[in-house]
């Protein structure tokens, strides 16, 4: 019999710069801590190809995309001294499928219970609801 090293537990939190999300971020890093499992931070993000019929120019692209890394980078910047395993993840696609692409194997995914979407006045938002629904693991939202 063949022995492999056991793998740690994997939490998998959404953020994408929002209060609700910071929450998120910081409940998931302190779980991550208690459960002693590694922490992937995900942002996903899209930029539309046209608007109103116009192609939008590649430049725009670019700088939609240095945008998404530096939210990114902020969420994992307000991890640094916890000690936790983080990998950040920035994904080109709807925040809703990365996360649950990313639950896969996760022991937990976490939200904020709404985030930049367009309905604020929703109390739970549509990308908290599609990983509740579809997640392959048991999914947490912070209000």
């Amino acid at each position: 019999m063949i022995e492999t090293a056991a793998r740690r537990p994997r939490i998998v939190v959404g953020v994408d710069g929002s209060e609700p999300a910071r929450r998120a971020l910081l409940w998931a890093a302190e779980e991550a801590r208690l459960r002693d499992a590694d922490l992937e931070v995900v942002h996903a993000w899209q930029h539309p190809t046209t608007t109103f019929g116009l192609v939008l120019p590649a430049d725009d692209r670019a700088a939609a995309e240095a945008y998404a890394r530096h939210v990114l980078d902020v969420a994992v910047e307000a991890l640094a001294g916890r000690g936790l395993a983080v990998e950040p993840i920035l994904v080109d696609g709807p925040p809703a499928r990365a996360l649950i692409e990313a639950s896969a194997g996760a022991a937990l995914v976490v939200v904020g219970s709404r985030g930049r979407g367009g309905f604020r006045g929703l109390l739970l938002g549509s990308v908290s609801g599609q990983a509740m629904h579809h997640a392959r693991c048991p999914v947490v939202v912070v209000p």
